[in-house]
């Protein structure tokens, strides 16, 4: 049978690299599953393969969307399917990689069906973030499904928005229509999650966002700012800095934030990942040998 070999990990782990080494060896093609690296406009924030990588290995979903474009995670489900059935008949194994759990899953798993949008619902929610602030909704949320809120960035109004909906529309938690039955796939899962020490990583993470203040991020997220109210960039690396540009807060607060934020984003990951006892941990430590056993 036909192999999807998973690389997940939180951020700054190594993902990529490690995925080009096992694309190398293995003579294939890499589809990534990081839901920000599919938008164009975004690229220092979203710590997208460099030019010299994406040239290394041939990548899919990287600078495939517009930030003005609507793209779910159902839609990225249905056109990662299409697109494996398709490299599949041209290679035996293929690599997906990522760190959005959401999007991993809609590959392995597909996803449950939810009750229809309720608009009235939908429209109450709209006019409180409007007035009270993403913040309320989300402790509502955690609140109600803490399941779901450590799982969704808290800044991410869209995905906070309508499980809110699904919870106030059916009494129940957005979480318990995400795992109740498997889609059969054709082909075998494979997922491997790179483990770090916590410490390290958070270390890791810092010296990453050091290096996209100095490859020009502030510069990117200015770019960006008149187009601040779209959903894609509700997420850390960016929001922070239009916190900063609308003068709400010092730049130096905006830096320690972003900091903050992709730290406490790598535990919500390390936690999404972790639950799964079916992924196989590699350590940080041991990833030559492990590529070496294919």
């Amino acid at each position: 049978m036909k192999q999807l070999i998973v690389v997940c990990g939180p951020t700054a782990s190594g993902k990529t690299s490690l995925a080009i080494q096992l694309a190398k060896k293995l003579k294939t093609e890499i589809v990534s599953a990081d839901s920000r690296q599919f938008y164009r406009e975004m690229n220092i924030g979203t710590a997208k393969p460099t030019d010299q990588e994406l040239a290394e290995v041939k990548h899919h979903f990287i600078n495939s969307h517009s930030i003005t474009e609507h793209y779910s995670a159902g839609d990225y489900e249905k056109d990662a399917l299409d697109l494996l059935n398709q490299l599949f008949q041209q290679h035996q194994q293929v690599i997906l990689v990522g760190g959005s759990g959401l999007y991993i899953k809609a590959v392995i798993e597909g996803f449950d069906a939810l009750p229809n949008r309720n608009v009235e619902i939908r429209n109450q929610l709209k006019q409180q973030l409007n007035t009270e602030g993403i913040e309320q909704l989300f402790s509502e949320l955690q609140q109600k499904d803490p399941v779901y809120a450590s799982q969704v960035n808290e800044k991410n109004s869209q995905r906070i928005v309508r499980a809110l909906e699904v919870i106030r529309s059916s009494g129940q938690p957005f979480s318990s229509f995400r795992t109740k039955n498997n889609t059969k796939r054709p082909f075998e899962t494979k997922t491997y999650l790179i483990d770090w020490d916590r410490k390290q990583l958070y270390e890791r993470s810092n010296l990453r966002v050091d290096e996209m203040i100095l490859q020009g991020l502030e510069q990117e997220a200015r770019s960006l700012y008149p187009q601040r109210h779209l959903n894609a960039l509700q997420t850390v690396g960016y929001n922070e800095w239009f916190g900063y540009f609308d003068e709400e807060i010092s730049k130096e607060e905006a830096i320690r934030l972003i900091k903050r934020n992709t730290r406490r984003y790598a535990k919500r990951q390390l936690t999404w990942f972790r639950k799964n006892d079916e992924i196989i941990r590699v350590p940080s430590t041991d990833l030559s040998s492990f590529v070496e056993q294919f």
